[in-house]
């Protein structure tokens, strides 16, 4: 199923991982290992190495600083679901099944930065903060700067998402979204959140190649007016046998609404 000279390597610190980074750069990080796994089997991906930072417990749990959650990277899904977290448990619910949330992580789904995920429009409507780690130190990069384009993220070869800062004051917030019926990724899906101060963040994830801000439907909301049509334009999404860009547009659309009508 692998090259036969396969090599694995597993991280005891955070420091450790960035060294062996540093010093073979062909090693791939894997978590969960719930996109990469099915990526070597299907040999879409074959890397001669692998660094495990699962067991990383510097990297796990959930804690509050001020009006801030600071999740590690290696929190699992079925964590985030039993969690205080605004908006997250209720679309960690939405995350494969039991033995997929026992396992997978938060830190991979958003470093991974899968076009089809629910976590990165929630953490673009929540305005998270990332906090990746190198060699050279540590950066904190904001949720709209995360996404940069289909499966990357700002997270750069030889660095490691270590933790990420959530609210943890938001008055609410409501993610809707169409599923694909055998896989579960969202075709299209929906996040609004309202913010302590009343004012409404919103972004999309499944239906372009990443998640990207709803700023007109923003707009809309913050002025107090109904979310309305055409939120996006069909011509920068995505289409395949599922769904066309127009169909995904007009999802956009429906889910928006309904994802405001929550909050």
């Amino acid at each position: 199923m692998y090259p036969v000279n396969f090599d694995y390597h597993r991280a005891s610190s955070v420091q450790e991982a960035l060294t062996l980074m540093a010093e073979n750069p062909d090693l791939k990080v894997i978590a969960g290992g719930h996109s990469l796994l099915p990526a070597m089997r299907l040999r879409l991906a074959q890397p001669p190495a692998l660094l495990d930072v699962f067991g990383l417990e510097e990297l796990r749990g959930i804690r509050r600083e001020g009006d801030v959650f600071v999740v590690g990277a290696m929190t699992t899904h079925a964590q985030v679901l039993r969690s205080e977290l605004p908006l997250f448990p209720e679309v960690a619910h939405e995350v494969g099944d039991p033995m997929v949330r026992n396992r997978g992580t938060i830190g991979g789904s958003l470093a991974h930065a899968d076009p089809s995920a629910d976590y990165p429009a929630v953490a673009l409507a929540l305005g998270a903060e990332f906090v990746i780690r190198g060699l050279g130190g540590e950066r904190t990069v904001p949720a709209d700067e995360m996404f940069v384009g289909m499966f990357e993220s700002a997270v750069q070869p030889g660095e490691l998402l270590t933790h990420i800062r959530i609210p943890a004051t938001v008055r609410g917030g409501a993610y809707e979204k169409f599923k694909h019926p055998a896989s579960h990724y969202a075709i299209a899906g929906v996040a609004v959140v309202r913010h302590a101060d009343g004012q409404i963040r919103a972004a999309y994830t499944g239906a372009g190649e990443k998640a990207e801000r709803l700023t007109l439907l923003e707009e809309r909301l913050n002025a107090g007016q109904p979310a309305g049509q055409g939120l996006v334009d069909a011509a920068n999404l995505l289409g395949d046998r599922f769904a066309s860009p127009e169909y995904r547009a007009h999802l956009v659309d429906v889910l928006a609404g309904r994802a405001a009508a929550r909050v």
